[in-house]
C-alpha cells in the first residue's frame, strides 16, 4: 500500500460540519475521528452512529442535533475515511473487513468507555452495527438499520464485485484516477443522482472534498474489497438483537426489498421493525433527517429511558 495524502484536519476540515464537536482518539493501531456530543443529563442514553461506504461523520450533520436534544450521540470515521487514519499494510486485510470494523469500532467504544444503547448504522455501517452484537462486542437494547447493506450482491454482480475490488486495489493508480475523476462536478453528479438522493449544495460539495481525495478513495476500495456478505449473511440469520429497519423508496443502491428480505429471515421482527420513508434516496438522513430522527426517537419517548 504505497503512501498518500489524507485529508488534513487544518486545511479540509477548517469548516467541517459539527467542528466543535470533533476530538481525536487514538487505539493501537489506528487514530479515529470521533464526533461526541453529550446531553447535559448525565442518565441519558447513547446513541452510536455508524456511516456507509465512502461517507463519514458528516452525513450525520443534521442529525446529530435532532436527537442530541434527548441523547448523547456519537459519530466516528470508519478507517481511512475522512479524518480516520488509514490502518498500516499489514492490517489492511484485518480491518476493512466486516468483523475486523466491527471488533476495532468496539476497541475505541472501550477505550472511551462508552456502551451505547441504540447503534444506528447506515449501508455498509448496518452490517457493522449487527456484527457488532452478533460477535458480543456490544449489547445495544435497539440496532437502527437505515438503508443497510446487509445481502449479497445478486447475479453477476454479486460473482464479480469483491474479486474486482481486490483486483483494483492492487493498482496503484486506480484511487488517483478515481478522485482525479470525481473531482468533476459532472461525475460527482452522477454518482450522487445514482443513489436515489436529493443533497443541498453543502453535502454535495463535502462528497466532492471526500471523493476527490485518493487516500479517501483507497479507504472505500479497500473495504469494498474486502467485504464478505456472503458470510455475514450467514450469521445475521443468527441476530436476535431488536432490529428497524428503515429504507428510503427510491434507494437506487440498496433497493427496499433487500429490508424485506431480511425481515422474511428473522421471524422475531414484525411488521412495524420495517419503517418505509417516501421519495427518499440511499442518503435520505442527508435529506429528511427530521424523519428519521422521528423513527429513531418516536414522539413521547422519553429523554433519557432507551428503549
Amino acid at each position: 500500500m504505497s503512501p498518500r495524502q489524507a485529508l488534513n484536519w487544518d486545511t479540509d476540515g477548517r469548516h467541517w460540519p459539527l467542528r466543535h464537536l470533533s476530538s481525536f482518539i487514538e487505539t493501537p493501531k489506528l487514530r479515529w475521528h470521533v464526533q461526541w456530543a453529550k446531553h447535559p443529563k448525565p442518565q441519558a442514553s447513547s446513541i452510536l452512529l455508524l456511516h456507509g461506504t465512502g461517507a463519514s461523520t458528516h452525513s450525520w450533520r443534521q442529525l446529530i442535533p435532532l436527537l442530541s436534544d434527548h441523547y448523547n450521540v456519537m459519530a466516528i470515521d470508519f478507517p481511512g475515511h475522512g479524518f480516520t487514519s488509514m490502518p498500516q499494510a499489514s492490517d489492511v486485510a484485518t480491518l476493512f473487513s466486516i468483523p475486523g470494523m466491527a471488533a476495532g469500532v468496539s476497541e475505541l467504544l472501550t477505550q472511551m468507555k462508552i456502551k451505547p444503547d441504540i447503534v444506528v448504522g447506515h449501508s455498509a455501517g448496518a452490517a457493522v452495527a449487527c456484527m457488532m452484537t452478533l460477535n458480543g462486542h456490544l449489547q445495544p437494547q435497539r440496532l437502527v438499520s437505515l438503508n443497510g447493506a446487509l445481502l449479497p450482491l445478486d447475479g453477476v454482480a454479486g460473482q464479480v464485485f469483491s474479486p474486482l475490488a481486490k483486483v483494483l486495489t492492487k493498482a496503484p493508480w486506480v484511487p488517483e484516477l478515481f478522485a482525479w475523476q470525481a473531482a468533476r462536478p459532472s461525475v460527482l453528479h452522477k454518482l450522487l443522482e445514482g443513489t436515489g438522493s436529493k443533497l443541498d449544495a453543502e453535502g454535495t460539495q463535502l462528497y466532492q472534498t471526500l471523493i476527490s481525495n485518493p487516500s479517501h478513495a483507497q479507504a472505500a476500495l479497500y473495504m469494498m474489497a474486502h467485504w464478505d456478505l456472503h458470510t455475514f449473511w450467514e450469521r445475521l440469520r443468527t441476530l436476535q438483537d431488536p432490529l428497524t429497519l428503515i429504507v428510503g423508496s427510491q434507494d437506487w443502491i440498496v433497493p427496499p426489498s433487500a429490508a424485506y428480505r431480511v425481515a422474511e429471515t428473522l421471524p422475531h421482527l414484525r411488521s412495524q421493525d420495517i419503517v418505509s420513508l417516501p421519495n427518499l434516496g440511499h442518503l435520505a438522513h442527508e435529506e429528511q433527517a427530521q424523519w428519521v430522527a422521528d423513527v429513531i426517537w418516536p414522539m413521547g419517548q422519553p429523554a433519557a429511558s432507551g428503549f
